[in-house]
């Protein structure tokens, strides 16, 4: 799979742009705040509905307009793809899939798959939990839309069970029915995303050894609700719900199950996010969006697109080498503010070199 075409309309700091592109490595170079990451957004963006950096859509329409619209057109080994979107300042987006609207986000799902990463992307390791939960929830989800119905409904019914908690009318009878269906949603998350990390984790150790020239193994472990099978993970996630219901009443939320649990993430036998330094955390970090490619395209048959965003200024010239060397056989648009002698050479003549300016690209 590869990006063909991107074509936008009044997004971000684009007031139109007609973009054309090859498979293979596409630079994009120039100043900050000329609108690179941009143009790198937009693609994900149209990959899985939301933006990378901000959960407000309204902050991607150019200041002034009403609307935006962003269309990216794929070259697949099935044919073609093209996905239209649509920001409104006073309605919801709209999604089109070949000219066909969707009505759930689900169904954009694996329609262009992407792999983004950034230097903010190091808090899948330094940041909380919450951060390493959606980088597991985003890869499964481009994976599978089975899983983002999944996850859906699970957090409908957490929801809703919080809604009870909170209102102070929580009884025994109605919390044991929120408890079944909570467990049973729960306990097919969780065996998902447990699969999802079994998988991962031998990749990433491959891709963390090429990265340092194998004097660092890396292991991936899920922290949640104990269980090897579903069933098994249904009736501890109902038993831990028994322990938690009078903490939950108390505090008018819901303590246990997918939306509480973790990655560990460990080098050399010691968890990264704390005895890691940070060359450590950010190559390990590398080495989770580079499996996440990995098994995409095992999984899907081909490969998604990689969208590195200023990453290179955050590597030795040796890391430099190996991730250059690592991409070359996916589509890769790559973002910097001046293209180095050293990582040109690397990269050979078989590139696309672009100039971004004010919104702008040449």
């Amino acid at each position: 799979m590869f990006v063909s075409n991107i074509t936008l309309k009044n997004f971000r700091n684009y007031t139109s742009l007609v973009l054309p592109l090859k498979n293979g490595i596409t630079v994009l170079s120039g100043s900050n705040g000329q609108g690179k990451t941009n143009l790198l957004e937009a693609v994900y963006f149209c990959s899985i509905g939301k933006s990378p950096r901000t959960p407000r859509d309204g902050e991607l329409i150019l200041h002034n307009e009403e609307q935006a619209k962003i269309s990216v057109e794929c070259a697949k080994s099935i044919g073609k793809e093209k996905v239209d979107i649509v920001l409104s300042r006073l309605d919801n987006k709209r999604v089109n899939i070949n000219g066909m609207p969707i009505s759930k986000l689900g169904e954009l799902m694996g329609a262009v798959a992407t792999v983004f990463f950034s230097p903010t992307e190091l808090r899948i390791v330094q940041g909380g939990p919450s951060e390493r939960r959606s980088f597991i929830d985003i890869a499964i989800c481009q994976l599978s839309k089975t899983y983002f119905y999944l996850l859906t409904r699970y957090q409908k019914i957490l929801s809703q069970r919080n809604r009870l908690l909170k209102s102070g009318k929580a009884t025994d009878d109605t919390l044991d029915i929120w408890d079944n269906q909570l467990a049973s949603e729960g306990a097919k998350v969780i065996k998902t995303r447990k699969g999802f990390i079994k998988q991962l984790s031998p990749i990433a150790n491959k891709n963390h050894n090429y990265l340092t020239s194998d004097v660092e193994n890396l292991e991936l472990f899920y922290e949640g609700i104990e269980g090897k099978t579903q069933n098994e993970i249904y009736d501890n996630f109902l038993v831990q719900l028994a322990k938690d219901r009078q903490r939950d009443i108390k505090n008018g939320h819901t303590h246990s199950g997918p939306q509480r649990e973790d990655l560990r993430i460990v080098i050399n036998g010691l968890d990264i996010r704390t005895f890691g330094s940070q060359g450590q955390q950010r190559t390990s970090a590398l080495s989770l969006k580079l499996s996440e490619l990995d098994l995409a395209t095992v999984t899907r048959g081909e490969s998604p697109i990689l969208l590195l965003d200023d990453v290179l200024s955050e590597l030795d010239k040796s890391r430099q080498e190996k991730l250059l060397t690592r991409v070359s056989n996916f589509q890769t648009l790559i973002t910097c503010t001046h293209l180095e002698p050293s990582v040109a050479e690397l990269l050979g003549s078989e590139i696309s070199l672009l100039t971004v300016k004010n919104g702008t690209v040449s």
